[in-house]
């Protein structure tokens, strides 16, 4: 069988790789803010036994540049273009979602509503999303966190306030210390938690909103297999990232296609209209 595969935000530089970013459905961009941002102070990335952390801090070139001198390279790769958006308020939502509407190349915008490396927005999810609806005819998909204790009523309050689709999850604060000095690993202290060990609650989380929420799902959290992909559309998802894998193994798209292909995979039907969005000239 097969199922589209995306990355996750922020683990693939398409211009950079470019030949590992075409083997996707569709590719995320890295989150993009009002103004450019250097991002947090190294050390910005740590091992540990079942992931990795990290406290890039959303470094980008604003909106503005990225406009100009990142999508136009983008785009020529041929494969579809999510824009993940990012900001500190519901006015930077919607002015970067308003920039982005008339921009025929990008397919949707990903709102990454739950950065656990910089102050988030005071405005809730619901209402983030609710001003950035007001500002493009795009189709929206909400990334949400897994640090929530209901994680399926706000899918419920993005879903009211206008979100096409879903993001799950984002990573989760962790920290890491060096067992040596004591110190944390990372210099801004606690970062992003992401890998294997980040799968079954990504896989909760999924499960959870696909019972409250008829929105395609995009899944994620520590895939590594074709199993792990199974995994996540059994679980309700329509489609599936890859995310911090891509570090270790540049190849992993290709692999789990095969891995999926290979016969030894059951049978897994998805609802129609499930991949709305995901597949090249099927965004509306």
């Amino acid at each position: 069988m097969t199922a589209p595969l995306l990355n996750a935000s922020g683990c693939l530089d398409a211009l950079t790789a470019p030949e590992v970013a075409m083997q996707f459905d569709a590719f995320v961009t890295k989150t993009v803010t009002p103004q450019a941002r250097e991002g947090s102070t190294p050390p910005r990335i740590a091992e540990t036994d079942s992931g990795m952390l990290n406290s890039i801090g959303l470094q980008n070139p604003g909106i503005e540049a990225f406009i100009s001198e990142h999508l136009p390279r983008i785009a020529e790769l041929g494969v579809p273009v999510w824009v993940s958006v990012g900001g500190f308020s519901a006015p930077d939502y919607a002015g970067i979602c308003e920039r982005l509407d008339g921009e025929g190349s990008v397919e949707v915008v990903e709102l990454n509503l739950s950065c656990p490396n910089v102050e988030e927005a005071p405005e809730t999810a619901a209402e983030l999303v609710a001003a950035a609806r007001a500002a493009t005819t795009k189709p929206l998909y909400a990334k949400l966190s897994p640090a929530t204790w209901d994680v399926a009523e706000s899918a419920r309050a993005v879903a009211a306030a206008g979100a096409d689709g879903l993001s799950l999850v984002n990573t989760m604060r962790g920290l890491a210390l060096d067992v040596t000095t004591h110190k944390t690993k990372l210099a801004r202290g606690a970062g992003g938690y992401s890998g294997p060990a980040l799968r079954p609650i990504a896989l909760a989380c999924v499960h959870a909103c696909a019972q409250a929420v008829a929105l395609p799902i995009v899944g994620m959290g520590g895939v590594v297999s074709g199993h792990d992909v199974l995994e996540f559309l059994a679980a309700g998802a329509s489609a599936v990232a890859l995310g911090t894998v891509l570090f270790s193994d540049p190849l992993a798209p290709g692999r789990i296609r095969a891995e999926l292909s290979d016969g030894w995979t059951p049978m897994l039907s998805l609802p129609e209209g499930a991949i709305h969005g995901l597949l090249p000239g099927s965004a509306s």
